[in-house]
């Protein structure tokens, strides 16, 4: 048996204190998977502006143009998600289910995208180690997986819907 003073909760809410802990711990990896998609943007702004094609720099070509606003588009909106749903957790909301999903399942879908066009906008270049993208890109892909995969995500978003 467990000593009184170790237990957390009710005894026998192991199994549902443990998964409302995931509500608090889901936003954070929806922090980093901003923070990867971020780096992945900052890198591919600096590749473009200083890559030459046609005697120009590539980032005044209108479909490298609209890469990059996508790319921060969406990342802002992860962003302002992860946000979100943080500070419902810091403030003890009840409910968080949904939201703390959404920010984690949104946010590394983002990074997973962002990271993929940005090795794309450095073409060869960014998918070899002598650039810090093909790590990212990695590193995204796992914030897919951790901390409950995203299909797993959106099972939780649907029944928190649904209830």
């Amino acid at each position: 048996t467990i000593p009184a003073d170790r237990i957390i909760g009710d005894e026998g809410t192991g199994f549902k204190t443990a998964l409302q802990t995931l509500d608090h711990t889901r936003p954070t990896i929806g922090a980093q998977a901003v923070g990867i998609a971020q780096g992945a943007l900052d890198k591919a702004i600096e590749y473009v502006k200083d890559r030459k094609q046609f005697g120009k720099s590539i980032s005044s070509f209108q479909g490298i143009e609209f890469m990059i606003a996508d790319m921060a588009m969406k990342i802002e909106a992860a962003r302002l998600m992860v946000y979100t749903s943080a500070a419902r957790a810091e403030r003890g909301e009840k409910n968080l289910s949904f939201i703390s999903s959404a920010s984690k399942c949104f946010a590394s879908d983002v990074a997973m995208e962002v990271t993929v066009d940005a090795v794309q906008l450095l073409g060869g270049a960014g998918y070899t180690r002598d650039f810090p993208l093909e790590r990212m890109m990695r590193d995204a892909k796992i914030t897919q997986i951790y901390e409950g995969t995203n299909q797993i995500q959106r099972v939780v978003m649907s029944r928190a819907l649904l209830k």
